[in-house]
Parts: C-alpha cells; sequence; structure tokens
C-alpha cells in the first residue's frame, strides 16, 4: 500500500516507471500494480528531483524600489542601496517577504534553497527572520543559511563578531566576500579567517569569489589552498567568480588544476553575473559568466544558481530555476544535447551535492520530493520552461497545475497548435499526463 503513486512519468534518464511513495520517502521504483490513497499520472510528462538554488539572498528578496531603485544597474550601487533598505527595514518585513518568495519557490519546485544572509548588521535582525522562516518552511523547503558579512569581514568593524554570532544561532554555512575588503591582502586573509572558523566548528564554506571584472582578483586561488590546508575538500564552494572571465588564459590553466584538486566546487549565477558585470565597458563588452565549461572539463562541480529576485541588485526574477539554467546555457554557449542535459542536472543533482543533500533524488529510500513538468524531457523543459503540474514535497503533494492546453484558432487553419509543441515526445493528443 501506498500514500501515492506517480504512474508512468518519464525520469530525466529517459526511463519510464512509476514512483511509489510511502510516508515522506520513495519506497518502489518500476511497474507498480497496487493500491495507493493517490494515483497522479505522470503519463508523457518529465517527473524530476526537485530543483535546487545553492545561492540566494533571502534577506534581500522582494524589496525591488525599496527605498530605490539600482540608477546604475552595478553591483557597488546595489550593495550601497541595500545600506539604505537595512536602515528601513524590520524584522517582520524581511520575514514577510521571504515567506513569500518561498510560497513562489515551492509553487516551481524549487525546494532547497541556500541563502546567504548579512552579518553586518548589529541587530542580526535579518538572521533572526531567516530562521524563522527555516522553521516555519521546513515542512516542504529545505533552507540553507550563510553567515554572510556583505561589507567585508574586516572591512566592517563588527562584522567578524555578527558573523560568529550568527552561527552561534544556528546558520550552517561560512560565508565572505573576499573582493570587497580594502586590499587585496585583507581579502586574502578573510579567506584564511573564514575557512579557520569553518574547520573548527565542521561547517561548510562558501565565499563570494571574485565577483568582479578585475582580473586581478584572484581570491579563489586562497581559497583552493586553504581548503586543502585545512582538510575541507568537498566543503567548500566559490560562488560568482566572474574574474575568471577577463584573467589571462595562461594564468587559468594553472588554476583550475588547483581548483579541482581542491574539490571546490562553483556556483555562477547568470541572470545576474551578466546583468552586473561590465558596466564599465563600451565594446567588446564582457559579460561576467565565469568558464563553466572549462572547469567541467577539469571535473570541477558547477551548479547555476539565482541569486536575486527583485531586490537591489536585480529588478526581475521568478524563482524559476528553469530560467536560469536556460540563460546560463546561452550565455555558457552549452548548446549540444548533452550540455544542454547538464545544465538541467545543474539545477537539480548538481546543486544538491554542492549543499550536501543526502536523502535527495528519485531512488528508493530517498525523500519523497519530486515535480511533475509538461514536457517529456530534459531539454524540452529548458526550452519551455513548462507549467509544473504536480509539486511532491516530503511526501505531501503540495502545489497542482491545470494543464494549459490553449489552442489557436485562425480562420482557414485547424485549432491543433498546442503549448507544448511536443509532437516528438510523443505526446500529441493532450491527453498525456493528467495531475
Amino acid at each position: 500500500m501506498f500514500d501515492i503513486i506517480i504512474k508512468g512519468g518519464t525520469m530525466p534518464d529517459g526511463t519510464t516507471a512509476d514512483i511509489g511513495i510511502a510516508g515522506d520517502r520513495i519506497t518502489a521504483i518500476g511497474t507498480l500494480d497496487a493500491q495507493a490513497g493517490e494515483v497522479i499520472d505522470a503519463t508523457g510528462d518529465l517527473v524530476a528531483p526537485p530543483f535546487v538554488d545553492p545561492h540566494f539572498h533571502m534577506d534581500a528578496t522582494l524589496s525591488y524600489g525599496i527605498p530605490r531603485i539600482n540608477a546604475s544597474g552595478t553591483l557597488l550601487e546595489g550593495i550601497g542601496l541595500w545600506g539604505e533598505l537595512k536602515d528601513v527595514m524590520t524584522q517582520q518585513d524581511v520575514f514577510d517577504r521571504a515567506l513569500e518568495y518561498c510560497d513562489w519557490a515551492a509553487s516551481l519546485g524549487l525546494l532547497a534553497i541556500r541563502s546567504h544572509v548579512d552579518t553586518c548588521d548589529d541587530r542580526l535582525l535579518g538572521v533572526e527572520a531567516l530562521l524563522e522562516v527555516r522553521k516555519a518552511v521546513s515542512g516542504y523547503i529545505d533552507l540553507q543559511l550563510v553567515a554572510f558579512p556583505q561589507d567585508g569581514l574586516f572591512r566592517d568593524p563588527t562584522a567578524h563578531a555578527n558573523t560568529i554570532r550568527a552561527l552561534d544561532m544556528g546558520v550552517d554555512v561560512v560565508g565572505g566576500i573576499p573582493h570587497f575588503e580594502r586590499t587585496m591582502a585583507d581579502g586574502a586573509r578573510s579567506v584564511t579567517v573564514l575557512c579557520e572558523l569553518a574547520a573548527e566548528r565542521g561547517l561548510m564554506v562558501d565565499l563570494h569569489c571574485d565577483e568582479t571584472d578585475d582580473p586581478h582578483s584572484r581570491h579563489i586561488e586562497t581559497l583552493a589552498f586553504e581548503t586543502r590546508r585545512l582538510g575541507l575538500q568537498g566543503r567548500v564552494a566559490g560562488s560568482h567568480l566572474t574574474s575568471m572571465h577577463s584573467m589571462d588564459n595562461y594564468y587559468v590553466s594553472k588554476l583550475l588544476p588547483l581548483i579541482a584538486e581542491a574539490e571546490v566546487a562553483a556556483i555562477p549565477n547568470p541572470l545576474i553575473n551578466i546583468m552586473l558585470q561590465g558596466r564599465h565597458d563600451t565594446f567588446p563588452k564582457r559579460r561576467g559568466l565565469t568558464r563553466v565549461k572549462e572547469m567541467q572539463a577539469h571535473g570541477i562541480t558547477v551548479g547555476w544558481g539565482q541569486d536575486c529576485v527583485m531586490d537591489p541588485w536585480y529588478s526581475m526574477g521568478t524563482g524559476d530555476m528553469l530560467d536560469v539554467a536556460f540563460m546560463g546555457l546561452h550565455v555558457a554557449q552549452m548548446s549540444s544535447p548533452e550540455e544542454m542535459r547538464r545544465c538541467f542536472d545543474m539545477v537539480t543533482e548538481v546543486n544538491a551535492r554542492i549543499m550536501g543533500l543526502r536523502d535527495y533524488g528519485l531512488r528508493v529510500g530517498a525523500q519523497a520530493s519530486l515535480v511533475v513538468l509538461d514536457a517529456g524531457n530534459p531539454i524540452e523543459a529548458l526550452r519551455l520552461r513548462p507549467d509544473r503540474l504536480c509539486v511532491v514535497s516530503k511526501g505531501k503533494v503540495i502545489s497542482r497545475q491545470s494543464r494549459n492546453d490553449a489552442r489557436l484558432s485562425l480562420p482557414g487553419r485547424p485549432a491543433s497548435v498546442r503549448r507544448r509543441h511536443a509532437a516528438h515526445t510523443g505526446a500529441t493528443d493532450g491527453t498525456s499526463g493528467q495531475c
């Protein structure tokens, strides 16, 4: 007896199977002829593990326009604007905005998020608010928090002490921003101090690293060194790494093997990286995305991050990780079928590994969290960013959406155009996969 059976769905590897769920676990995968409290027909639809976002700023989300907009569109004005927002926001405001965003995320099948939270506010009201949000959404979203000294661990006079306070309050991951310190030397010193702090506490590390157009910003080199020195392999991520797009190729040929040896993961954020970077350029104009395919060729784990939705740095966004992968696919020029499928993996399986999610995936014994998409395969999902017909989180259906079967009616033309345009998947008549 199962609580739920997902019937006849196509998994990302192309296999078709039923998925049986009992309690909060996947207990069977195969051809299931058994009773269930609910049967969800996913015939012709893609059934995937939930989307995962390893880089976000939930304390700032949905604050666009408060107290003003970012007129220049630059990273530095965004940081200044965030300082103005901190002066007027309240703990309840942060909680309400973050909870609303989590509702968006859940409806889109985004069920695990790593959010940085600023620790350069002596009140730590953002930390307190997101700890409450983590508790409120724990039944359906796994929220991982990063103690993030936005204004610099040493540049801000109380950031170091406040970062330790945040970790003592229950924040999960050690964060930092070495390229925003007053000097390169201070930036390198902050990497050492933060990695030592994580090693002492047995925590993961995720640093905003070299988010700049300056090719001389090379804190990722220090991060790789400290990771190996302190035995943190597999627990460290460098986010953004945009300076690498401006570095000379000879230096990068030395750097990539060092990152791979240290098992440091990379989290580029394509929507925001290409919006913020290159703002001082005329033409040729750099777009800021790090060297994704080159890192993958060296065996480096690379996942796509969302970063921002409607905040001081980015005026758009929906919380849809397929939008992120779609943009990353284009900017990284990952156009072959293998590369496109890899982009889908980068917002699911790969990001789950970066976050250390042990119970993740479509396998027997894993947590029963998955999403049914109105698409036939991962590449089609990237192309269309389709409706999420069902979202199951921890054994419960938390979101449903009726299939959008809108048809076109033109004089002298058959009304046969479906939104999915999915004839090549075998779903041609609009009858497959009712949820």
